[in-house]
This record gives structure tokens, sequence and C-alpha cells, in this order.
């Protein structure tokens, strides 16, 4: 397999998995299951920013809507869409902002979205 392709592939499954773990915010946030990692709270900011119970549940379909955003990402990019950087641009801007708001939690998945907001950059400059 050639370099690009290999690339191209990495990058996708990436973001794939980046996707599928926003899944624990969305199933955290709305009870539907307990995470050890990831414990139910109604406060942001690192306590700061009380937003009850609706508001979470709000913050919690926000990760589902990256969730859904990374996953389609990731099958345009290895289908080669036309949308897929558009859709990946705004998935990774959103995730980078509910990261940041979970920071105590989620200060990992900050890192993995300038990554992916770098590969956006990077990118169109290969030859895939």
């Amino acid at each position: 397999m050639e370099m690009t392709k290999a690339f191209l592939y990495g990058a996708a499954a990436l973001v794939f998995m980046h996707g599928l773990i926003h899944l624990m915010g969305f199933t955290t946030y709305w009870q539907l299951a307990e995470i050890k990692e990831l414990p139910y709270k109604t406060a942001l900011l690192n306590g700061q920013w009380e937003v009850g119970d609706s508001g979470i549940r709000l913050f919690g379909a926000l990760w589902l809507i990256a969730t859904v955003g990374f996953v389609a990402a990731a099958y345009g990019l290895l289908t080669q869409q036309d949308w897929w950087q558009a859709v990946m641009w705004g998935a990774a801007l959103l995730s980078l902002a509910l990261t940041a708001l979970d920071w105590t939690v989620a200060f990992m998945g900050v890192a993995i979205n300038i990554v992916i907001l770098a590969l956006l950059i990077i990118m169109p400059r290969l030859p895939l």
C-alpha cells in the first residue's frame, strides 16, 4: 500500500474512533449508562458553570452531534466526497468546544481535536 493511502486510512480511522468516543459524553449526560471515567454532573468548566439537568442533556446531545459529524466525515474522507472537509471542520470545532468545557475528564480530546484540525490543514496539500 502506498504511503498516501496508508495516511488516508489512518486519518479516517482516527476520526472515526474519535467520533465513537463522543458517544461516552452522550451516554453519560443522558444518563443512559454509568461510565466510571466520565461521571454524571450538571456543571461544566470544572464545576464553575452550573447548567442543570436540562443543560447537561443539551450538552450530551451536542456530543451525539459531534459523533455523527466525525463518523460521516470519516466516511466522506474514505470515499473522497466533496463535503468531507466541511463536515470535519464543523465536528472538530464543536468537539474542541465540548472537550474544553469538560476539560477535567476530556482533556485528551482537546489534543486529538488539535491533531484533526492540523490534518485538515495538511491533507489538501497531499497527493491522495
